[in-house]
């Protein structure tokens, strides 16, 4: 009994350990103030550990530990119930909390007011001073130099007009016009709080500003040539920049202002929108002056572009030798770089440079020389009746083709991707010339064409247009009669009206050609019967061709495959163009040149198959065999040899082979 009445309740614990008897706990608890506070703190850790000690051996049932942890959860729960009774704010009634919602919306209210009346007072401000600026510029600088100017003659009067521009314009604009609307706008805010209105009607003469900035640059290296170079007109100029009003600026300083002046416009506007309200009535005009003066600013910048195109075109003038020409300002320089040219005759390639204008297309060499012009003009070809194609030439890659009405280029990029990018420029600019023009004409060209099929001209076009000329390489006979040449009695010679390579027989004519301005030229036999009315001379030539008397170039165009390959008979290699053409996908033609007008021999593959053969260390050889009969091939890579057999393998074994050629 004594044990349990020395036992404590959990109550009587939790009493003690708080600091009070068991009837204090159960009234409510006491307001501790403010002094007991850093007394009870200040205890020691050595009088808690005693107290709980305490606890622990004299608690209820249960052992000490879970006594203790019991007594701790419940402390937890306790002191987290009086915090939460102690930090819960007061509970408010609905009506007070709207109040202060409204009186805030209508702080910010009255506070988004005075930031648009702020905007709109900046914007009179800096017009007020930047009247002032353009008064300056065109009433004093402007107007004392030209009075100079037309009196003593000391500098020219042109130079002071251009250095000025339109100046006048812009300052009677903003002083007669927009200042004076602001002004009124301003005055009456407190009935009509808006100047979106304002700005719409005036934002469009901002457009004056494009003349203005086009000729800036211009203007500035006038100042510094005629301060060095007129000692009356550097006076002047300092006299006027010493003076109160000028503020100690120099002339280019004050002229800087204007160019300056639109895209302050826009940074306000764009602040003004900002606090603007979207229900306001304002928000319409001040949204569209916004785009009018984004527009305005557009054309200044697209001035100054025409004004660094202009510099760049005057460079290329002087570079070319052409300073005593006139630059139009409508021409542009479309693309420049190095370029090959290759010869007609042979092989060979030239250093070379084209410059591709809007309206014409310059063929120059360079031209070692430290003063004057970089380049030797070569070629003149206008963009007008141009046409460019690219030639997929077996021995030289990444060639194109520009013909114009009075001369032909066959030209060679450095690289895949740089062939492109001309043939892409030379087509826009035909294009744009043509919508230019408005004479769109009907005559266009295929840019897929090979190198093998050659320039056919219409006959209607015969003469009028340079051809393009085949190389000598190409071809082992002549064009036209299909003997071969030889370097005693058959010379190679050129057709001028269509560019094939003929014998002296078939070239003794000739014939006026009207891209040659008329003059007499020798042609073929062929191309004379056309410009002399004979129509029927081509149609008759047709008709005398024999089964081998198929043109390599145009078989070629349309074939299936075609390339060099070497045959391999006996102890003989012959070297060919082979070609199975399109329309005929059972037949091998073999051409001893890729322009030949005739087949040495032809080799039906219906039947034959194809086996890998080494030739020495040469991996690239296949054959042909059927029954007894075996061709070997020499191809000029692995690649093309299996390209060569898949396409023989399809043919050989009655399956169609274009779809997939064609893919």
């Amino acid at each position: 009994m004594e044990e349990s009445r020395n036992r404590m309740s959990v109550f009587e614990i939790i009493s003690k350990f708080e600091g009070g008897s068991p009837e204090e706990a159960t009234r409510p608890q006491r307001t501790r103030t403010r002094a007991q506070e850093p007394r009870e703190a200040a205890k020691s850790q050595d009088s808690q550990l005693k107290q709980y000690r305490e606890l622990t051996e004299d608690g209820p049932v249960g052992g000490s530990s879970c006594q203790w942890r019991g007594l701790q959860s419940f402390r937890r729960r306790s002191c987290s119930n009086r915090l939460i009774r102690r930090v819960a704010p007061p509970t408010m009634a609905a009506g007070p909390v709207k109040e202060e919602e409204e009186e805030e919306e209508v702080q910010k209210k009255v506070t988004n007011d005075e930031k648009l009346y702020k905007i709109a007072s900046e914007l009179l401000e800096t017009e007020k001073a930047y009247v002032n600026r353009l008064y300056l510029l065109d009433k004093v600088f402007f107007a004392e130099l030209l009075k100079e100017a037309r009196s003593s003659g000391s500098f020219p009067e042109d130079v002071v007009r251009q250095i000025f521009s339109n100046i006048s314009s812009i300052h009677q604009f903003h002083s007669c016009f927009l200042l004076p609307e602001l002004q009124r706008r301003m005055d009456e805010w407190g009935r009509n709080p808006r100047i979106g209105d304002v700005l719409q009607k005036v934002a469009p003469f901002l457009k004056m500003y494009g003349e203005y900035v086009k000729v800036f640059d211009r203007a500035m290296e006038l100042i510094n040539t005629w301060m060095e170079k007129s000692q009356r007109f550097e006076e002047l100029v300092q006299d006027i920049q010493k003076r109160e009003e000028s503020g100690n600026l120099t002339l280019q300083h004050h002229m800087l202002e204007p160019v300056q002046r639109i895209p302050r416009y826009e940074m306000l506007l764009k602040d003004y929108l900002k606090k603007l309200p979207e229900a306001s009535p304002d928000r319409a005009d001040a949204e569209k002056s916004l785009e009018i003066i984004f527009e305005a600013a557009k054309h200044s910048n697209a001035a100054i572009a025409d004004m660094e195109r202009l510099e760049r075109l005057w460079e290329v003038y002087s570079m070319l030798g052409l300073e005593e020409e006139m630059v139009d300002p409508s021409n542009k320089l479309l693309r420049e770089g190095p370029i090959f040219k290759i010869s007609f005759r042979n092989n060979t390639r030239k250093d070379s440079h084209l410059f591709l204008f809007s309206n014409m297309l310059l063929y120059c060499v360079p031209r070692f020389s430290l003063t004057g012009a970089k380049f030797i003009i070569k070629a003149r070809m206008d963009v007008e009746g141009m046409q460019v194609k690219e030639l997929n030439d077996a021995e030289i890659p990444h060639c194109f083709l520009v013909s114009g009405t009075s001369r032909t280029l066959e030209l060679q990029a450095r690289s895949q991707t740089d062939m492109e990018a001309w043939i892409k420029a030379c087509e826009d600019a035909i294009e744009q010339y043509e919508k230019n023009s408005e004479s769109f004409k009907s005559a266009t060209h295929s840019l897929s064409q090979e190198l093998q099929q050659v320039t056919v001209l219409e006959d209607q076009e015969l003469g009028k247009r340079a051809p393009q000329w085949i190389r000598d390489s190409l071809v082992s006979m002549c064009m036209r009669c299909g003997d071969p040449f030889n370097a005693l009695i058959r010379r190679r010679h050129h057709c001028r009206a269509c560019g094939h390579v003929v014998c002296w027989k078939c070239s003794d004519y000739k014939a006026a050609l009207q891209y040659d301005e008329n003059r007499m030229n020798r042609v073929c036999k062929a191309c004379y019967s056309i410009l002399a009315g004979e129509r029927d001379g081509r149609e008759k030539e047709e008709r005398r061709r024999g089964i081998l008397e198929k043109q390599a170039g145009e078989v070629s165009g349309r074939s299936l495959m075609c390339s060099f390959l070497t045959m391999i008979d006996k102890q003989n290699r012959t070297k060919g163009w082979f070609v199975i053409p399109r329309d005929e996908p059972l037949i091998l033609y073999m051409y001893t040149a890729p322009q030949d007008v005739k087949a040495q021999i032809t080799i039906p593959l219906l039947g034959y198959q194809v086996k890998e053969h080494v030739v020495g260390d040469n991996k690239c050889a296949f054959q042909l065999t059927q029954s007894k009969q075996v061709l070997t091939f020499l191809a000029e890579s692995e690649e093309l040899r299996d390209r060569w057999a898949e396409v023989i393998n399809r043919v050989a074994s009655g399956e169609e082979p274009w779809q997939e050629a064609d893919s």
